[in-house]
């Protein structure tokens, strides 16, 4: 029952990613999705690293960005035919030098977690990121390399000139990589990263190398990083510095963090919502990394285990059929906590625009004028206000819905 139960949501989650473009289907929603595909594999694989073997890097992007820059090189071969295979294995030639990179670096830097590790990783980063301005002929300098996925051989009739085909090449990508990183956390090896991670000393005293684990998780990490990296040069066909530096490694961090480490779902999750506020949000506010920090800080402090962390709470009140407990107090809480949310960001773009107008939500603000600050901020405070008066009523409600009952019907603290 279990079996059928895990192939039912493999099954949903291939079909769910298929059918995407059904119902989406203009130039930029296309072009969204393809960026998801990235980013989910990317953050996967960091969460081998730091959720799952419990090893912090701040230079992952290493892995994405020289698979990538393989990859690009890969598809100049094809063009001039100095090699001739199809283009739907070139995730797996960015994958190659990833667990190649890892192979070598892993040597020395999985000898130690925390910030041993940590620091290692940062200073890898910056190494290969300077590199990458110095050694021109295979990383371009600052202008990159770029190639064209079109030269390749078509794959049955398909030649690749649509995004929504390297989209639908990305999905069975994803769908593979998601699969064996899966697998990967159900084989002894996965099984005893989680352990390293707790408690490395108690692993080494029942016969196991805390170093060796460490390292094949690190290789692993390595090996689908470069697959991202691979779909990355597929999707743009060009890749830069910027795709191996500091920079991208902070935000597949965010990614995983956010979405919630330790568990298989969470960087799915946050990878979908790092890619909306960089394609959506980005689109209608220059000030998204504000807003995206803000959601980094306030996820650290009150859902320290990430929106995958959050949605699992629940688990208890889901198997008990005590979800309908929580609706009501949900709502009595939730709606002023959007609406304090909409008033802060109304605040926020107002001081920050130049223009004497500021449209937002379908109404008008005047950006210079002391009274609608103050209508705005009157919402927020009452908004805030409302969301505090509430509280006492959801978390009564929380523990009822969770409450443990023991074998005599009694409930238990």
């Amino acid at each position: 029952m279990a079996l059928v139960k895990k192939s039912a949501l493999w099954i949903a989650y291939l079909l769910a990613l298929l059918s995407l473009p059904q119902f989406f289907d203009s130039v930029l929603a296309i072009s969204i999705f393809n960026q998801m595909a990235i980013a989910i594999v990317f953050a996967l694989s960091y969460n081998m690293l730091l959720g799952q073997g419990g090893m912090l890097s701040f230079g992952h992007a290493v892995y994405f960005g020289l698979g990538g820059f393989l990859a690009v090189h890969a598809l100049i071969m094809i063009e001039f035919e100095t090699v001739y295979f199809s283009i739907i294995w070139i995730p797996l030639v960015g994958g190659f030098i990833g667990l190649l990179a890892a192979l070598f670096i892993g040597t020395f830097s999985t000898h130690k977690a925390g910030t041993v590790f940590a620091m290692i990783s940062l200073g890898i980063g910056e190494l290969i990121a300077a590199s990458s301005l110095i050694f021109v002929s295979f990383f371009g300098g600052e202008a990159g390399v770029s190639g064209d996925r079109t030269f390749g051989p078509p794959f049955f009739g398909v030649e690749w000139f649509q995004n929504v085909e390297i989209y639908y090449l990305a999905v069975a990508w994803v769908f593979i990589a998601t699969l064996f990183m899966y697998l990967f956390t159900q084989t002894p090896a996965g099984k005893m990263a989680n352990a390293v991670r707790d408690n490395p000393e108690r692993a080494e005293f029942i016969g196991y190398s805390a170093r060796r684990v460490r390292y094949i998780t690190f290789c692993a990490a390595g090996l689908f990083a470069g697959v991202a990296g691979g779909l990355f040069a597929l999707n743009y066909e060009f890749i830069t510095e910027e795709n191996l530096n500091a920079a991208t490694s902070g935000r597949v961090l965010l990614s995983a963090y956010i979405g919630g480490l330790g568990y298989f779902i969470g960087p799915i999750v946050g990878a979908v919502i790092l890619t909306l506020m960089n394609s959506l949000l980005s689109n209608y506010s220059d000030l998204w990394m504000l807003y995206l920090g803000i959601m980094f800080l306030l996820t650290v402090l009150f859902l320290p285990r990430g929106f995958a962390g959050f949605i699992m709470m629940h688990q208890v009140a889901w198997i008990r059929g005590t979800m309908k407990q929580l609706i009501v107090p949900y709502l009595l809480s939730g709606i002023p906590a959007v609406v304090f949310v909409m008033s802060s960001i109304a605040l926020i773009e107002l001081s920050h625009t130049e223009d004497a107008e500021f449209y937002y939500l379908g109404l008008t603000f005047d950006s210079n004028g002391a009274m609608d600050f103050g209508l705005i901020a009157l919402v927020a405070i009452g908004a805030l206000v409302c969301v505090r008066k509430s509280l006492p009523q959801l978390k009564a409600a929380w523990e009822s819905a969770n409450e443990v009952i023991d074998e005599t019907g009694e409930s238990e603290s």
